[in-house]
């Protein structure tokens, strides 16, 4: 049975009772208890066609939007043929958040910011009319890019899809890219993603793996388990013979959009990975860096985290 009569019913009561779409929960709870977000909110939950996996023509893959981050992370063709979105998703957060949390959830989430999370303290994202962090406490903001909002995206699924140049699946219209959700972060002063609230995600899509592709992810925190990334990196390189033949890079934790890395990527196909070129590669990322007063350390961190995530994919312990 076709999805669409739901899903359209599903837009049309948002925008009748002025609330937001709710997936897995994880985030909308924790902002309707902080009185940040009052609803009220329309389930997803129900709608069971969007959830799982399932291979299109041409050896690509659909996900459904309410497919759970662990469910991702454990799929064994998701492992095989797309690693670093596998290993993305099953180093995000906590057992507990993957296990509910979804895929349409993590892109669609919103950001980390305590002046934002505070319902007492007024800013850009809840409808005000200047950053409280920029001139407060900002340690965890952004270190490339300085628009108006200065907290960083937090999806750690937009970063990894980057890197595939996955498509978002949207009810009602075309697919588009996943980066286009997000733009290049100037409008993302009001919200964290470019959906207008009566549209829904449906799924993403990805196209096939590359023949022998290897994958890594690496994420630097503030403390061991359970804590969102100060920076991230995904990985996706492919080879011939020693000679980088693709590059796929991206990082969050450092701008108010996932980013893709075209520098890191130019940097390295067409020469072997030597420890010299990965080194060379990673540093490049240091010409976005326009670190706040609070955030210089995430310039040194972003580097390092890249060259980290290069490491991984082009040593022994790279999925592929």
């Amino acid at each position: 049975m076709s999805t669409e009569p739901a899903l359209g019913d599903l837009s049309a009561a948002v925008l009748a009772r002025g609330g937001e779409l709710r997936a897995g929960g994880t985030d909308t709870t924790a902002r309707q208890r902080s009185g940040v977000s009052p609803g009220p909110f329309t389930d997803l939950g129900g709608a069971g066609p969007l959830r799982g996996c399932t291979q299109l023509r041409g050896g690509g893959l659909r996900i459904g939007a309410l497919t759970t981050l662990a469910a991702l992370a454990d799929d064994p063709q998701v492992r095989a043929g797309w690693p670093a979105l596998a290993l993305s998703a099953g180093s995000a957060a906590t057992p507990q958040i993957r296990a509910a949390g979804t895929v349409g959830g993590n892109l669609l989430q919103r950001n980390r910011c305590w002046y934002y999370r505070n319902p007492h303290v007024s800013c850009l994202q809840k409808g005000g009319t200047g950053c409280p962090a920029r001139e407060g406490d900002h340690h965890f903001g952004v270190v490339s890019g300085d628009g108006p909002c200065i907290t960083p995206h937090p999806s750690t699924l937009a970063m990894a899809l980057l890197t595939y140049d996955a498509e978002a699946e949207i009810h009602g219209e075309s697919p588009r890219p996943v980066a286009d959700l997000y733009g290049d972060g100037d409008r993302l002063f009001h919200a964290d993603h470019l959906l207008p609230p009566d549209r829904i995600l449906t799924a993403v899509q990805l196209p096939a793996p590359l023949p022998g592709e290897r994958a890594a992810y690496h994420r630097a925190t503030s403390r061991a388990h359970g804590e969102w990334p100060l920076v991230e990196a995904a990985v996706r390189l492919a080879f011939d013979g020693a000679t980088v033949t693709h590059a796929a890079v991206a990082a969050g934790g450092v701008a108010r959009v996932p980013l893709r890395l075209p520098e890191v990527e130019a940097a390295l196909i067409g020469r072997a990975a030597t420890p010299e070129v990965l080194a060379a590669a990673a540093a490049t990322v240091l010409t976005r860096c326009r670190p706040l007063p609070q955030t210089a350390y995430k310039t040194g961190l972003f580097g390092n985290t890249v060259l980290e995530a290069l490491e991984r994919a082009t040593g022994p312990a790279a999925v592929g």
